[in-house]
């Protein structure tokens, strides 16, 4: 991938600008202190960013590291992953990040997340053990396809084995830590 910063600078700074906002709002979710009112803007939020970011890939495909830079990549991507409400975009996504990753312009570990979110918002078992339920009682993986080889899939595409995730997971979302902290694995570490 290349090091040069992106062509479109304007672009990078909207998506950044996007999913910092979406990233404190889920922050605050997570610590349980919004009313119903700030949870609906943050589903309107979520749509809005969606839109946004599907006038960006009808103009310019995937927004990878060419074009806008590392993070904002990561933070198209984050918008990706959080448009729950839209699977038929999410599913159409997944595919631009896949010619991305292919042509070393975005991160496999970004499309394995993203197949992962995109099979389970779509009734189907995840492939790559990235998606996760958060109980009161601990973390559960959504459902998965051949369990006995998941770790051999992760390797493939770079994610560590699942126990190790699993543990990182635990440790972010265990008591004394901060919420900004949990939030940061999911959108970091993709599971």
């Amino acid at each position: 991938m290349t090091t040069a910063g992106p062509q479109r600078p304007d672009i990078a700074r909207e998506l950044i600008a996007r999913t910092t906002e979406s990233a404190a709002h889920r922050a605050n979710r997570l610590r349980n202190q919004l009313d119903a009112v700030q949870l609906g803007q943050g589903r309107h939020a979520d749509h809005a960013n969606t839109k946004v970011l599907r006038r960006i890939l009808a103009e310019h495909d995937w927004p990878g590291h060419r074009l806008v830079g590392p993070a904002a990549a990561r933070a198209a991507w984050s918008i990706a992953l959080h448009s729950d409400d839209d699977p038929d975009f999410q599913r159409a996504a997944t595919t631009l990040l896949e010619r991305a990753v292919r042509a070393d312009d975005a991160l496999i570990q970004h499309w394995a997340h993203l197949h992962d979110r995109a099979l389970i918002n779509n009734g189907q078992d995840q492939e790559y053990g990235t998606q996760l339920l958060l109980h009161a009682d601990g973390i559960k993986l959504c459902p998965l396809r051949a369990p006995e080889s998941l770790d051999e899939r992760r390797a493939t595409v770079g994610l560590p084995p699942i126990a190790v995730a699993l543990e990182t997971v635990r440790r972010r979302y265990a008591p004394g830590h901060r919420a900004e902290d949990a939030l940061a694995v999911v959108l970091a570490e993709a599971a």
